[in-house]
């Protein structure tokens, strides 16, 4: 069965998750996974489990409860975006494996660039010299995941100085930038793409067009709260 693949540039943060909640809801036994590389303009998210307080200064930027997993985190331009929607159930992974995958991925992605990068215990996302440079989250419904990872590739990191990362105070946040590696956004998603691939398996990769059924931005998203802090 086909993974389709989806890369439609720079799209608000509310607007795809809609659109992921509703593909998992609607998708069939038989439907193609999809994966979806992108960027956000600059937004603060909250998990499930998120707590406000971890926001210590939004300072104008939207705050958006979202229904993945894990605290606080920061998109924005210059951050590689990934969302795996994925049927873990006909894969045969479970959640820690589809972590444990996801973050490996990553790992190797960045190693191919001289970048050397590890887990943290406790604390999921990729770490490299005591600073992350990707976060993770997922949602299953039904057997099916969605959201996914973030990767810093050449982004204004300020913004993370204004929360808890991950929800841990003082956690320093590292970009492929920072570490000395100039790569663009399309080139590097080329690379986890691959990676990604080696790790679980995505069968008969094929590319779509950027055509996503998003809502018009500013739509609350599904069962969540959209505030400004």
């Amino acid at each position: 069965m086909k993974t389709v693949v989806r890369r439609p540039g720079l799209q608000d943060y509310e607007s795809v998750w809609l659109a992921m909640r509703e593909y998992t809801d609607a998708r069939g036994a038989d439907a193609e996974d999809e994966v979806w590389l992108l960027e956000h303009p600059s937004v603060y998210t909250l998990g499930l489990a998120g707590r406000p307080e971890h926001i210590l200064d939004a300072r104008g930027i939207p705050v958006v409860r979202s229904d993945r997993g894990g605290q606080v985190t920061y998109h924005g331009p210059g951050q590689l975006v990934v969302y795996l929607l994925l049927d873990l159930k006909r894969r045969g992974i479970g959640v820690k494996d589809l972590v444990w995958r996801t973050e490996q991925a990553t790992m190797d992605a960045l190693a191919g660039l001289g970048v050397s990068a590890s887990r943290r215990p406790g604390a999921p996302g990729v770490y490299t010299h005591e600073a992350k440079i990707a976060a993770l989250g997922f949602r299953v419904r039904r057997g099916c995941c969605y959201h996914g990872l973030a990767v810093n590739i050449d982004l204004d990191l300020e913004p993370f100085t204004r929360i808890n990362p991950c929800g841990y105070p003082g956690l320093r946040v590292s970009s492929l930038r920072e570490q000395g590696v100039c790569i663009g956004i399309p080139a590097f998603g080329d690379r986890l793409l691959r990676a990604l691939d080696d790790r679980l398996g995505f069968d008969e990769l094929t590319s779509s067009g950027p055509e996503l059924a998003f809502a018009t931005s500013g739509e609350t998203g599904p069962g969540g709260a959209h505030d400004r802090m």
